[in-house]
């Protein structure tokens, strides 16, 4: 199956089955979707949701989080992965947003990737989410699955790779959707391990399936029929 007639099946599913996909984590503006997503690197999004009431109880806008320092933001996340950078970057962040941007976050990727913890990823999801802009943000699951269903071709190892291959065949109206439905499929249907394949509606048109599951399939030995007593040869009686 030729790379576009594989994206038209993708588009067509999802928008078909999931229209309006949205981000798991949970925030009710821009400045807390950023600290979310600092948060979330290497870290599930449903802690990255259990601390984030407390740690905005605590500093609710860019001007509390930038008097504050990497100690005093260390308590309040402590539970997500790698808390002692991200201490630090959410410190930082917290200053350049009300130095450099009068407590805004920037729409641009530029701009937003001068903030603390905030690489291209980061800044495609926050323009994305927030900005609704045509950016593909590639984390472990997008360049999973994307790999999987042969959106992308096997020379794209890297994740500037794999997002410059995906929007070139993604219309952009679409991008930010997509980036959803990629995450969403690799969370809970494409897992990293023993990928749920026989409950995948896509694996008809699947790569990896067709190469890899069906294959396994149809070299494996076939099981033998269950014996059941009835299968037992009758004894004769002695009587």
């Amino acid at each position: 199956m030729r790379k576009p007639e594989r994206f038209r099946h993708f588009l067509e599913y999802f928008t078909q089955n999931f229209p309006e996909p949205e981000t798991e984590l949970v925030y009710s503006n821009p400045y807390e979707l950023i600290v979310a997503v600092v948060l979330s690197a290497q870290c599930t999004d449903k802690r990255v949701n259990q601390i984030m009431p407390t740690l905005l109880e605590q500093f609710p806008t860019p001007e509390h989080l930038a008097a504050a320092t990497p100690e005093e933001v260390f308590p309040f996340i402590r539970s997500v992965s790698y808390p002692n950078n991200k201490a630090k970057h959410l410190s930082g962040l917290g200053r350049l947003l009300v130095s450099d941007f009068g407590g805004e976050v920037p729409s641009t990727i530029e701009e937003l990737q001068r903030l603390p913890g905030v690489g291209r990823k980061t800044a495609n999801v926050v323009v994305s989410v927030i900005y609704n802009q045509p950016a593909m943000a590639v984390d472990t699951h997008v360049f999973r699955v994307s790999h999987r269903l042969g959106l992308v071709s096997r020379t794209a190892t890297t994740p500037l790779a794999v997002e410059k291959e995906l929007v070139r065949y993604i219309p952009e109206a679409l991008i930010p959707k997509a980036h959803h439905w990629l995450i969403l499929h690799g969370r809970y249907i494409c897992v990293a391990r023993q990928p749920k394949c026989a409950i995948c509606p896509l694996k008809d048109w699947c790569k990896y399936y067709a190469d890899v599951v069906a294959k396994t399939a149809k070299l494996a030995p076939k099981a033998l029929p269950a014996v059941t007593d009835t299968d037992l040869p009758k004894s004769k009686s002695t009587t």
